[in-house]
């Protein structure tokens, strides 16, 4: 009896899942690699808006205040919208990539907290970092808009697995 050519052999849809998952962890990587040039080592625009140390350093740790002192000194309404909306939408990959990256990560809407809460540590990991290692502000208010990017991206990634499953039950 000949073996009909449309089954599948347990060992191709291994690789098939392989190449999707080498895939996101390569986009993954790529995007922490951008990440961590932009924060470390791209260019400091528009970054302090306050008193700075003696050393050079900037350190902000009151909520919203540089927030508020970005909106009130910038010179017109383009500055705040770069620095502010860059920091949430620079962190919305990371939410939406690592549910995608880690299975354990994708049970339900709840898992976009811990997502969230995995953004915010990456983002005072960050932080810290610029404040002892570069020259640049370490600042509370990017790590509340980088969150709020990690829990946006989350979110996305919640929604569109939510669209493809009612696709595919309406498809069937």
């Amino acid at each position: 009896m000949k073996k009909n050519d449309t089954q599948q052999k347990p060992e191709d849809s291994i690789k098939r899942k392989r190449k999707p998952r080498a895939a996101v962890t390569l986009l993954f990587l790529l995007y922490m690699a951008s990440l961590f040039y932009v924060v470390f080592f791209a260019w400091n625009y528009g970054s302090s808006y306050g008193p700075v140390g003696a050393d050079g350093r900037n350190l902000n740790v009151v909520p919203l205040l540089s927030i508020h002192n970005i909106y009130y000194y910038s010179t017109d309404i383009w500055v705040p919208v770069r620095i502010l909306l860059g920091n949430i939408v620079m962190f919305i990959p990371f939410g939406y990539l690592f549910p995608l990256l880690y299975r354990r990560w994708r049970r339900s809407l709840l898992g976009i907290l811990p997502v969230g809460f995995l953004a915010l540590v990456l983002s005072v990991f960050i932080e810290v970092n610029q404040y002892f290692f570069t020259y640049r502000v370490a600042n509370v208010d990017d790590v509340i808009l980088n969150t709020i990017g990690g829990l946006i991206g989350a979110s996305l990634y919640w929604l569109a697995v939510k669209l493809h499953v009612l696709y595919v039950k309406t498809a069937r």
